[in-house]
């Protein structure tokens, strides 16, 4: 997968990884993974070293942490004998988050469940779903229905 240094170019560790050019570029901006050594001619050679440490990277992206708790989690790997109870603080939070995602999902499909019931066989003029999305307003510096409170999704 490399060259005789066992070095190798980005191209090669975007297809042996899965993770796009760009993408290692950004981690490397962001500081996930170190600078690569460079050849002569300037184009970046990575190692095992990088490999490893960006198949931790995209492991921790896939279960949903982000870039900062991935930050936290490798400057605990990288700095500390016992990391485990840093580590252990870290997936509890980001724990307590997807829960908390979860719950607005729920929320969201029981409303959208209901909302698409009203709306019977679709053939009227008349559209529930489309009255409630009107209706809806958004508060004042909201993102969307992400960001809508539990007792707002009941209303619609």
């Amino acid at each position: 997968m490399g060259t005789a240094s066992g070095r190798f170019a980005i191209g090669t560790l975007s297809k042996g990884t899965g993770c796009k050019v760009e993408t290692i570029r950004y981690y490397e901006r962001s500081g996930l993974l170190p600078a690569p050594a460079r050849s002569p001619g300037g184009y970046r050679l990575y190692g095992a070293e990088h490999l490893k440490r960006l198949a931790f990277v995209r492991r921790a992206r896939a279960l949903g942490f982000s870039i900062d708790e991935v930050r936290q989690l490798l400057e605990l790997a990288d700095h500390h004998r016992r990391p485990c109870a840093g580590a252990r603080r870290v997936a509890a939070s980001h724990l307590d988050d997807v829960r908390a995602r979860i719950a607005d999902l729920r929320v969201m499909e029981r409303v959208l469940k209901e909302t698409v019931a009203r709306c019977g066989q679709g053939t009227g003029p008349h559209c529930p779903l489309i009255e409630a999305l009107y209706r809806e307003e958004p508060e004042p510096g909201s993102r969307g229905s992400g960001d809508k409170t539990r007792e707002q999704a009941r209303r619609v």
